[in-house]
């Protein structure tokens, strides 16, 4: 039987910062950027009757990653698997209720000029079976959007 290998997605963005900065916002300050109004379990699944409050990113190995609702609940996004600051974090990926396993993300965080390039790599697809494929266009589009985000918000600050 031959296994299916899909390719990951990729999203970069050069920013005119420091990369132990860069990757600080990136990772414990992941709450004052990401766009939890519209990427989030609370905003996917209950329809406006719960709302996402906050995304908490464990800066460590094994640390966890996690959306905190207004209604209490905390669902785990991810794990932190790999933690180099400022130059690479790698963590699993899984911000839906659905029955499958995680992905994996891998953020490197790599200096150019006076700035910082990030490289993201979303993979693993091929644990997801049949809707690996159909999972990976949504982020296709998702994360270069969301590293867009990450971006002004650095600009801004």
């Amino acid at each position: 039987m031959t296994k299916t290998v899909v390719p990951p997605v990729h999203a970069s963005v050069t920013i005119a910062r420091r990369p132990d900065d860069v990757f600080q916002v990136f990772t414990r300050g992941m709450a004052q950027w990401w766009p939890l109004h519209t990427h989030s379990v609370a905003a996917d699944t209950f329809e406006g009757k719960v709302r996402a409050e906050k995304v908490v990113f464990e800066g460590r190995a094994g640390g966890r990653i996690y959306e905190r609702m207004d209604d209490g609940r905390e669902v785990d996004w991810g794990q932190v698997l790999v933690w180099e600051p400022p130059h690479r974090v790698v963590f699993s990926w899984k911000p839906n209720l659905d029955p499958v396993p995680p992905t994996e993300v891998e953020v490197k965080f790599i200096p150019e000029g006076s700035g910082t390039r990030v490289d993201l790599q979303h993979r693993g697809w091929e644990r997801l079976g049949e809707e690996g494929l159909r999972k990976r266009q949504v982020y296709e589009t998702g994360w270069p959007g969301v590293i867009d985000v990450f971006a002004r918000h650095l600009s801004n600050a």
